[in-house]
């Protein structure tokens, strides 16, 4: 049992992804906290949208750790940079016009609200569900550059 631990925590490419993702999450914090004024630990660990994409983070630095360790070559990296292809497409794709159209409604529940229309009892929905492609570019840097960083962690050599 303690070997299975060991390995998941000494897995390079498992770190690397999670690093990632959690260096995105917290840039997403900080970045909030100027956009929107105020400063949110669930929006950190569990909000969508923002500011860099923190999927784009985890599957980018996934796909650079698998490089670094298998090259560019490997079955592994070509798995990992389609992965990281299909999510960056689908953040800035679809997930992102799910933002655009909740804004919509959002726009037209305001409306009804305003109306005291008795039917109305739904709460807003989420815009944040998408990402702009300079967020996306974003999350691409920090997962290109957080593998480089796990790779000087003595654990990982």
């Amino acid at each position: 049992m303690l070997d299975l631990l060991w390995s998941l925590v000494t897995n390079f490419m498992l770190a690397s992804a999670v690093f990632g993702w959690f260096i995105a999450q917290m840039l997403k914090v900080i970045t909030g906290i100027f956009r929107m004024k105020k400063f949110s630990v669930t929006e950190m660990f569990f909000g969508t949208g923002g500011m860099p994409s923190s999927h784009t983070a985890a599957v980018t630095a996934l796909a650079c750790a698998v490089a670094i360790r298998l090259g560019l070559g490997s079955a592994e990296f070509a798995m990992c940079a389609i992965l990281a292809m299909i999510v960056m497409r689908d953040a800035t794709g679809m997930r992102r016009q799910v933002g655009e159209q909740a804004k919509a409604l959002n726009l037209i529940l305001q409306e009804l609200v305003e109306s005291k229309d008795p039917k109305v009892t739904q709460k807003a929905l989420d815009e944040l569900a998408g990402h702009t492609p300079l967020q996306v570019a974003a999350g691409v840097i920090v997962g290109v550059v957080v593998p480089f960083l796990v790779d000087l962690i003595p654990i990982f050599l």
